[in-house]
């Protein structure tokens, strides 16, 4: 069944939508307001665009979002069960939604389950939001009518977003040039080797003017919270957030540390992601940035993720190459020295010892 307006709480419905009146909407940029902050509880004097007292039947802000084979479910339920909520709790629709997807072909999830999208792009009218929801292998699709539709979207006035990495897509058509991004963390590596003049932040959502993004799964939930605030105001994005017993997230907020609760380990970990992997870590160098000793950071590390810290930047620069080589088109020998082997051999030894395969198997077919 094709989640669209049709699927939208008849709480406050009003009116047939006509989704090629995309100016009868008011322009996304004049309903931005301060970030997101607090959980305040929806009053009387809710905020909505165009002011409190603005006209209860505004036009909904149409959302369009882009599916493409291998979406993840999570992130694509946290980008659509905001908007209905939302509706809900502000008593009229705030907000509308269609299903697009590249080819206008059923679309199914990483988890298995179908989805049939209400058009394709090159027949989709434009919209003033849309968000890319891809899986996997975003960094390797060919572009398609999705873009032209974008750009069209674009001219009218939209605002255009990715979750997890749909952020290739928008970065291979340039759509993220001059705006900070974030996406997920196992993508970062490649991201950043194919995009390298991007502003990519390690945060779990980024706005930035037209553009915003999300590392996925839960991060989604949050950066469509931050929306909704702009849009109807924190007291409403805080009863949203309510609604699914969630704790709001500020943008700027940081992916937790993998494995890591002690303020020491932490920092450690930090420091070690932040070298990107080029080089081996050298812990006493580690443990004097730090302000401690080599045998401290070492209990610390292998009390709280049972490694040590060599141990720790060896599976992180192994991960690193792991994603480089089945999202980039780097040569192995390059891979391997990005990731602090001088050795192809020693390199490949020590991947397959890690992951259990050659490096060249892990290209993707």
């Amino acid at each position: 069944m094709p989640l669209s307006g049709a699927a939208r709480p008849a709480i406050g419905r009003g009116g047939t939508e006509d989704p090629d009146r995309i100016g009868d909407a008011p322009d996304a940029s004049s309903r931005v307001a301060a970030p997101l902050r607090g959980r305040a509880r929806p009053t009387a004097g809710l905020h909505r665009p165009g002011g409190p007292d603005g006209p209860a039947a505004a036009a909904p802000i149409r959302w369009a979002i882009l599916v493409a084979p291998g979406f993840p479910m999570m992130a694509f339920a946290n980008l659509v069960e905001p908007l209905r909520a939302a509706n809900e709790l502000a008593g009229r629709p705030l907000y509308s939604w269609r299903l697009v997807s590249p080819d206008g072909a059923e679309v199914r999830a990483s988890c298995g389950i179908a989805l049939r999208p209400d058009q394709g792009a090159d027949s989709a009218p434009p919209a003033e939001r849309i968000v890319v929801c891809t899986g996997g292998a975003a960094d390797a699709r060919p572009p398609g009518p999705e873009i032209a539709w974008i750009r069209r979207s674009l001219r009218a006035g939209a605002r255009v977003g990715a979750v997890a990495d749909g952020a290739f897509l928008l970065a291979r058509a340039g759509l993220l040039n001059g705006h900070a991004c974030t996406l997920h963390d196992r993508s970062r590596s490649a991201f950043a080797a194919a995009f390298p003049d991007l502003e990519l932040r390690r945060e779990i959502f980024v706005i930035d003017r037209t553009r915003f993004t999300s590392a996925g799964g839960a991060a989604a939930f949050d950066m469509m919270l931050a929306l909704i605030a702009e849009d109807g105001g924190p007291a409403l994005a805080g009863a949203v957030a309510d609604w699914f017993v969630h704790a709001q997230r500020n943008p700027g907020a940081r992916p937790p540390e993998p494995s890591s609760r002690a303020a020491l380990v932490a920092d450690a970990i930090a420091e070690i992601e932040s070298g990107g992997g080029e080089t081996r870590l050298d812990v006493a160098g580690l443990a004097g940035a730090l302000g401690v000793s080599s045998d401290r950071l070492e209990r610390a590390f292998r009390a709280e993720t049972g490694l040590t810290p060599g141990a720790w930047d060896r599976r992180a620069r192994l991960r690193r190459a792991a994603d480089l080589l089945e999202r980039s088109t780097l040569p192995v020998r390059e891979v391997a020295m990005a990731c602090g082997y001088t050795s192809l051999s020693a390199f490949s030894r020590a991947f397959r010892a890690e992951h259990g395969r050659a490096p060249r198997e892990s290209r993707r077919r």
